[in-house]
């Protein structure tokens, strides 16, 4: 497959890269991602890639502007040394949460990031967990939009044991619940909350029956905290036997790592769509790869097999 198949990374999530090509039986191709010295990205591509199928590992995460810029100029480094075809593989999507205009002149900027995806040289997109799924439609090219799920409830599955109840922190999340709770055979409830500005939020009640159950809080990601820290202390407070947590995305900026300290939360599973970052690191922590869930899944585009079946 080496030979057809080439995966390259910048420098966002490396570890995710390799152990992509180790599902794929590949190694990582040689490319240099460095910046000159007034911080201007430099891209240097070591290997033909003429007539390949190249996939570009990068998750758009701290510091996002630099990961963005070197998976912009990545993908067109690869467009002009003639690949067969240039995909995308975005773990984390930075931006997503930008999805629409919530007031007067604000920017969409997860349509901006699409564009620019697009003229940079993609020919296709993979992501993990869009924030909102209707960002599939800001491409115009095609975008396989997988899911952190199998990965997450194949280690709730083997580690709980109790009666449980998926907890949506926000009205928004219910469908993401809904499914999890489903497959699960466990019960749903929802955060009812109300947020006065942006990373700020307030706990107001639980729509659903947590007393005496353990609950697990579900999320697609995780930045500052604010909400998950409030919902499992709420959670607490009602009589939950025990507070969990689990998300696709640990973003874990500024005071997130001191909030779930503090919190009643006994154990936050993530995937790795992030990389680990030397000041987002607790033992409370447990992290889950996904990189045989892309590696599977480039295996499948090659081969022009189902991707979606994977999630059924």
């Amino acid at each position: 497959m080496q030979d057809k198949i080439k995966v390259f990374s910048g420098n966002a999530n490396k570890p995710l890269a390799i152990e992509i090509c180790e599902t794929l039986g590949i190694t990582l191709g040689n490319s240099a991602v460095k910046s000159f010295s007034d911080g201007e990205i430099n891209v240097d591509i070591q290997e033909s890639v003429r007539g390949v199928e190249v996939y570009v590992v990068q998750s758009v995460s701290t510091p996002c502007n630099n990961h963005l810029m070197e998976l912009l100029i990545m993908l067109d480094a690869f467009k002009r040394a003639s690949a067969y075809s240039v995909t995308a593989v975005i773990p984390y999507y930075g931006y997503a949460r930008q999805d629409r205009k919530v007031a007067p002149r604000t920017p969409i900027s997860a349509k901006l990031v699409a564009d620019l995806i697009t003229v940079a040289g993609a020919t296709r997109v993979v992501c993990v967990d869009l924030h909102a799924g209707q960002i599939q439609g800001f491409f115009n090219i095609p975008v396989d939009h997988l899911y952190a799920t199998p990965v997450l409830l194949q280690y709730i599955q083997a580690n709980f044991k109790d009666e449980l109840v998926i907890v949506s922190p926000d009205a928004g999340g219910v469908e993401r619940a809904r499914a999890f709770a489903k497959r699960l055979g466990a019960g749903l409830a929802i955060i009812d909350k109300r947020r006065p500005k942006a990373n700020v939020s307030e706990v107001m009640h639980i729509i659903g029956e947590i007393d005496g159950k353990t609950a697990i809080l579900l999320d697609d990601m995780i930045d500052t905290a604010g909400t998950l820290t409030q919902a499992a202390a709420a959670l607490d407070k009602n009589g939950a036997k025990a507070v969990y947590a689990c998300c696709t995305h640990a973003v874990l900026s500024g005071p997130a790592i001191e909030r779930i300290e503090r919190s009643p939360i006994r154990e936050l599973v993530v995937t790795n769509t992030i990389a680990e970052r030397d000041g987002a690191r607790s033992n409370r922590i447990k992290r889950l790869s996904v990189g045989p869930l892309l590696g599977e899944s480039i295996k499948r585009i090659h081969y022009g097999e189902s991707v979606s079946s994977l999630f059924v």
